[in-house]
């Protein structure tokens, strides 16, 4: 009992309350049953012996000359006292049918009807202990079918609550185990039912926080790394002009501008990759043209785009709106437009493409750049993954992931594409708004 727990022993309880309660009923069912039919074989005796006293009538034309032998035979047979009437209710004949008869007597009288006319009642007296044998073996096997009924609920009680329970135990085990640092602890499959299917729910959350950790793990590393750099020049830069092995330069000077700004803009961007990560509640929604924000972000990066020599154009012939945040979808498409600006090479084109299908409105942002590898593409919307091509373009890592942020938040789903040397597709699907 004790390695049942609490709430197993409340389980068997309850299961062995029910088992003798169920037993309860049925034992009294069983005997008011048992009563009913010595009730009805009572009747049906009676009956049979007031034919018989009918026929015996018939035969012998009256009372008179009646041989009722047949009557107190059937008499005899229940242990029961007969007497027979005729029509004014005086007795013909009366016979003990055999022991038993006396205290506690249980009488029945039908009428006896020869040729639809009551020429006389029967009256059999049973005694109080005429029915005791059916009801002692009536007793005897209430009593042994009890009995039964109740070690197997009890047996059954057991099993049904240690299989419930053992499950439970072994997850709050491995809960407790998990909490103490045992990230390797998860609960064992197997279980019944919702049993089972709350153990597979309970090892998918232990393997969500465990990559939720073994991600800030990464995103810490990486920010450590990606911090390393400019911190180190610059604090190479300024312990040179602290100690005057260097004098001051323009150029010395903007050299460690550059290494400041470039820590400024990876602060920013985690800022800003935070800010977006939390903000699913604070979206301001509405009804948005997704291609005029695509055409008011070219029009803002065409100067840029134009200096990095790069052509940009957008299709898009009819409005596509979506129930969106706009300064959100301004930041995404404006980082898309960064990436390529940085990435193509002089001469290659952007071309962004707006249209809906389906319910599902698109966004493709398509250029003609160097592409991505294969290996290397599945990894683009990562925190602070930049890819070995990219390691001599400034940037944070962080833009891709930003913007996979804001459309996920969004309910939508962003894809790229590339084959190496011929280009990039990346496209972000939204459900449109009528």
């Amino acid at each position: 009992m004790t390695r049942l727990g609490s709430l197993g022993r409340r389980l068997l309880l309850a299961f062995v309350m029910v088992s003798i309660s169920s037993v309860l009923v049925l034992s009294g069912a069983a005997l008011v049953g048992v009563d009913r039919g010595v009730q009805a074989d009572r009747a049906h005796i009676a009956a049979t012996a007031a034919s018989a006293g009918a026929d015996a009538y018939v035969q012998a034309g009256g009372w008179q000359t009646a041989d009722l032998s047949r009557v107190f035979a059937i008499g005899a047979a229940a242990s029961a006292r007969v007497a027979v009437a005729d029509a004014s209710g005086v007795t013909l004949q009366a016979r003990t049918g055999g022991p038993g008869q006396g205290r506690g007597e249980n009488t029945v009288i039908l009428p006896i009807v020869a040729d639809d006319v009551e020429v006389g009642t029967v009256r059999l007296s049973f005694g109080g202990n005429a029915g005791n044998g059916v009801r002692n073996v009536a007793w005897t096997w209430i009593g042994v079918a009890a009995v039964v009924a109740l070690a197997v609920a009890l047996a059954a009680s057991w099993l049904v609550t240690r299989r419930l329970v053992r499950p439970i135990r072994a997850m709050t085990d491995a809960a407790h185990s998990f909490t103490a640092g045992n990230r390797q602890s998860r609960a064992p499959s197997g279980a019944p039912g919702e049993l089972g299917e709350l153990a597979v729910a309970f090892n998918d959350m232990a393997d969500s926080v465990m990559g939720s950790e073994r991600d800030r793990r990464t995103l810490t590393a990486d920010v450590a790394h990606e911090l390393r750099t400019p911190l180190a020049a610059l604090q190479a830069g300024l312990e040179e002009l602290r100690d005057g092995l260097v004098a001051p330069t323009p150029a010395g000077l903007a050299g460690l501008h550059d290494q400041s700004l470039r820590l400024g803009r990876v602060v920013a961007d985690l800022a800003e990759l935070s800010a977006v990560e939390t903000a699913g509640l604070s979206l301001q929604l509405a009804s948005v043209d997704l291609a005029q924000v695509a055409r008011e972000e070219v029009a803002q990066h065409e100067a840029r785009l134009r200096v990095a020599a790069v052509r940009v154009s957008v299709e898009a012939l009819d409005p596509v709106f979506v129930r969106a945040d706009a300064d959100r979808l301004h930041q995404a498409i404006a980082n898309l437009l960064a990436n390529a600006a940085r990435y193509c090479r002089p001469g290659d084109s952007v071309r962004l493409t707006v249209w809906e299908a389906d319910g599902v409105a698109a966004l493709e942002v398509a250029d003609s750049g160097p592409g991505i590898p294969a290996d290397e593409l599945p990894h683009i919307f990562d925190r602070l993954w930049r890819g070995r091509a990219a390691r001599q373009v400034a940037g944070s890592g962080i833009g891709l992931a930003l913007v996979r942020e804001i459309v996920t938040r969004h309910g939508g789903t962003i894809a790229a594409a590339s084959a190496g040397g011929e280009g990039t597709t990346i496209t972000i699907r939204l459900p449109a708004r009528p």
